[in-house]
């Protein structure tokens, strides 16, 4: 082999080395991040404090644990809504599905469940999540939040009017969410097809502080 070949040869395995370098990389990175999504996102959370400054916002509670946690190719979480005074009474349930659909941006799609009132407090018995799966679940289609990993929070929403809704004279939803260490902030508002708002937080989002991790 004269040098010039050998020449060539070594600097396309160099490259060659250097890209999966860089895959790998990326790849490690793209996994903490969704880790660190789902670590922040996992807990309970209320709104105590923000109702007690604020009498326009209600105390409400928010519990989201982790489900399905040897799914290889996305993270899930169950979540429960209640107002804190009646916890027994969730007046929403939801699955969540994250994951990284391009580099620094996660999506969280949006599920409903057949049978929610089977689930209510599931955190106490995880077995009952061994009854469901995937197929299981109702898309809510148009209503998976887009979040970009931004310093030390992710932020971001729904697209645009995409998410239909027909609670309380509602044509449409939206929400807004940003998630650090220790609170999210989501600010959930239905609007008519005139795009008047009819339900949700007028002022801005409800602030959950993180009271513990499960």
């Amino acid at each position: 082999m004269t040098k010039i070949k050998i020449c060539i040869f070594f600097l396309c395995f160099l490259s060659f080395s250097c890209a999966r370098k860089t895959i790998s990389t990326e790849n490690s990175t793209s996994q903490t991040e969704l880790n660190t999504l789902l670590n922040w996102m996992t807990g309970t959370f209320d709104s105590s404090l923000q109702a007690s400054q604020d009498s326009s916002y209600f105390d409400i509670s928010l519990t989201m644990v982790p489900m399905w946690e040897n799914d290889p190719s996305y993270k899930w979480l169950y979540v429960e809504q209640a107002v804190s005074a009646n916890k027994m009474k969730p007046y929403r349930q939801r699955v969540y599905r994250l994951e990284e659909y391009v580099a620094g941006r996660f999506e969280s799609k949006v599920y409903t469940l057949e049978n929610p009132k089977e689930f209510i407090h599931v955190w106490n018995n995880p077995s009952l999540f061994e009854k469901l799966t995937p197929s299981d679940l109702i898309e809510r289609e148009g209503c998976s939040v887009f979040l970009n990993k931004v310093k030390n929070s992710f932020s971001g929403s729904t697209f645009e009017h995409d998410c239909k809704s027909t609670m309380r004279g509602a044509s449409s939803a939206t929400s807004t969410v940003q998630i650090t260490h220790d609170r999210i902030v989501s600010w959930d508002q239905g609007w008519d097809s005139e795009k008047n708002q009819v339900w949700g937080a007028e002022k801005g989002g409800y602030v959950f502080i993180k009271l513990n991790t499960y």
